[in-house]
């Protein structure tokens, strides 16, 4: 199963946008990770790696690798973008991060995720499509 990890500035956002989209994803793994790990407002590599790690579920092998289908990373603004990359880089488990509108995203990857034949890929891409949804 494609795990899920949403990355905001503020620990309060990311946990409510995990909460919205758990609605819709099933046994679908889904952590939030936010703040400078000091209760403001910022992001960190190392709990967004622990995320990853966490969304990714499955068996660990000897090598620290799981065998879960992976991990599509959800962020919100500049810097988390960049903080995501380092731990996806960081971590051994299937990471991608999604060019997407982070609450709406986060919910089209939920969605995606339930499909048993689900992929990074195909999750990513559902998440990005969010880009194209109206509002009005």
């Amino acid at each position: 199963m494609v795990g899920l990890v949403v990355v905001s500035h503020s620990e309060r956002a990311a946990e409510g946008i995990a909460e919205v989209a758990a609605e819709m994803a099933g046994d679908t793994r889904i952590e939030p990770v936010g703040g400078d790990g000091k209760g403001g407002i910022g992001t960190v590599p190392d709990a967004i790696e622990d995320a990853i790690d966490a969304a990714a579920g499955g068996e660990t092998d000897e090598g620290g690798r799981s065998d879960g289908d992976g991990v599509v990373v959800l962020v919100d603004l500049g810097s988390a973008v960049m903080n995501a990359d380092v731990a996806v880089e960081l971590s051994d488990a299937e990471a991608v991060i999604a060019d997407a509108p982070v609450l709406e995203g986060a919910v089209n990857a939920a969605v995606a995720a339930t499909d048993p034949s689900a992929t990074v890929e195909s999750v990513r891409e559902q998440a990005e499509a969010a880009r194209d949804i109206e509002k009005l």
